[in-house]
């Protein structure tokens, strides 16, 4: 592994430049590098994204109990009759391979010696079977610094950490050159600034793979860490790419409510186990009462939308500032052996799980929609992929089940590396520099601060849980003034990873907002006031950019 500090030239050449450094990007990355050099960027360090926040674990079918065919029945059914049916046979029957994979790199899963296969297997909301395996309620940190010990050790990976990705560089952006016809555009690189220097760097790479997860940072309140902006399905939308099913926002049921805990998730495992959702002191005359068979047969074991429309139903109807999930009735010992991180966590903030319940409410966690890919993470633009949550290869549906995501990441990350190992290396044309001769310091960050509050604030309020016509409309509204305004910001001042990030995010929430106008029913994790019935055929929402 080489450092971007050894690479100071503004232009440098890669066969593969893979944008994000989550369970999907290292995965592309370890699969690719004993053939290809290959960049990682990464918009802080290797462990600041989405899959080092992953509590709960990765499905798989690990238990002859279990069947390919039950774990594709139950994500059909969480992904309300959308789910790719092609798409989601191909990643659940490649599943044990994945995790196997994970086992050999030494990820330190929890062992239960009692298993056919040696590990603690967990059941999680929507499975109709133990199959979650995991690293106690750690699963995501424990497989990313297992890789990213890999990776760094790796002679044909180079890292540029602290680098926000910019815009992707096509073929039709290459100026005034003979084209061959009416030829597709094709993808041969990116524009990325150091954010430590301010310096832009031309990476030129044969193959680019969006890998940057997803888009909660668009709502004021998530699980998501902050580099969650929705960076590559922005940049892909700008490139000419399709994007589907933006509508479908999964909000997490179970986010820690505290002042001082941000986006702290607790694990849909806490549930799995025996965990019970309760209302609050607040609520009167119904405090410490049970809620969820009111609103589902499943209880507490209903799907994510559910169960997070209950909660929000509750918090509404009562005037609430959260609910409480109690899982005090279990033995402490075994509480602290399965929960060490939540324990830890809460206890810090001055709550003992063993003995009271944990306050919670829902947040925006998981983007179900994203760039429209194949199976192997190609897209509409040669030479670009799209992996992880970054990517719709129609797995998830309108509502992703449980621990299918990290998944995704293995399995189609393992495809998207053999896919460009499979083709001869043919390079890439001369890129120009990055031109910034026009351009000038920004005299008002002010400008930056506020319209990023405003825009997660009013897609909070407008496009959140439950939905209306009119707040969609609002919404959108408003998304075209900041458009506006970050455009013109754009072009005449010099670029920051808050600019940028912003960006991306006004794009996507544009994105989100016109999927759900365009649905024009309730289906999953989209439910609108004004169409609260479900259509009888499902169908994929699609928006097509206008090619500039």
């Amino acid at each position: 592994m080489s450092s971007y500090r050894e690479n100071l030239s503004h232009n440098m050449k890669f066969d593969v430049a893979i944008v994000g450094s989550g369970l999907a990007g290292l995965s592309v990355a370890l699969h690719l590098a004993e053939t290809r050099k290959v960049a990682i960027i990464s918009k802080r360090q290797l462990l600041d994204g989405a899959s080092n926040w992953a509590q709960g674990g990765i499905a798989a079918v690990l238990d002859s109990g279990d069947s390919h065919e039950q774990h594709i029945a139950d994500t059909l059914v969480a992904g309300g009759g959308l789910c790719d049916v092609g798409a989601t046979r191909f990643i659940v029957e490649h599943g044990r391979e994945a995790i196997e994979w994970l086992i050999e790199q030494g990820v330190p899963f929890t062992r239960d010696t009692s298993a056919e296969l040696g590990f603690h297997l967990t059941r999680e909301g929507g499975h109709s079977q133990r199959r979650i395996i995991h690293a106690a309620d750690a699963t995501g940190h424990a497989v990313q610094v297992t890789l990213e010990s890999k990776v760094r050790a790796h002679p044909n990976i180079s890292l540029f950490e602290h680098h926000c990705a910019i815009d992707l560089i096509t073929s039709d952006k290459l100026g005034p050159r003979p084209h061959h016809g009416n030829a597709q555009p094709k993808c041969h690189g990116l524009y990325v600034q150091d954010t430590e220097t301010g310096q832009v760097h031309t990476v030129a790479a044969e193959h680019t793979v969006m890998c940057t997860g997803g888009a909660g940072k668009v709502y004021l309140y998530t699980t998501n860490p902050d580099t969650a902006s929705g960076d590559g399905i922005a940049m892909a939308w700008r490139a000419g790419c399709r994007v589907s099913n933006m509508e479908f926002i999964q909000f997490h049921p179970t986010c820690l409510y505290h002042p001082y805990a941000k986006s702290f998730l607790i694990t849909e495992a806490i549930r799995g186990e025996g965990g019970v959702l309760k209302l609050p002191p607040e609520a009167g005359a119904a405090a410490g009462q049970r809620f969820m068979l009111a609103h589902d047969p499943r209880a507490e074991l209903a799907p994510r939308d559910v169960v997070a429309r209950a909660i929000d139903f509750e918090i509404k109807k009562r005037g609430l500032d959260y609910v409480h999930l109690d899982i005090s009735h279990k033995p402490a010992d075994w509480l602290i052996e399965h929960f060490p991180t939540i324990y830890a966590r809460c206890l810090e903030l001055g709550i003992d799980i063993t003995k009271e319940p944990i306050p919670i409410v829902p947040a925006a966690h998981y983007t179900c929609g994203g760039v429209v890919t194949d199976l192997v993470g190609r897209t509409d633009l040669p030479g670009l992929y799209a992996v992880g949550e970054t990517a719709c290869t129609g797995l998830h549906g309108a509502n992703r089940l449980a621990s299918n995501s990290l998944l995704e990441c293995v399995v189609v990350g393992r495809a998207c590396a053999q896919d460009i190992v499979s083709q001869e290396k043919n390079g890439t044309p001369y890129l120009p520099d990055w031109d910034e001769s026009r351009v000038t310091d920004a005299d008002e960050e002010v400008v930056i601060a506020h319209n990023w509050d405003e825009l997660r604030r009013f897609m909070w309020n407008y496009v959140g849980i439950v939905r209306t016509t009119k707040r969609l409309e609002r919404a959108q509204h408003r998304i075209a003034l900041l458009k506006e305004e970050i455009d013109e910001y754009y072009r005449n001042f010099r670029i920051t990873a808050d600019l940028l990030e912003l960006r991306n995010l006004v794009d996507v929430a544009g994105l989100i907002v016109n999927s759900a106008l365009q649905r024009r029913e309730s289906r999953g994790l989209h439910f609108s006031r004004d169409y609260p019935e479900t259509l009888p055929k499902a169908l994929p929402s699609i928006l097509t950019p206008n090619r500039r």
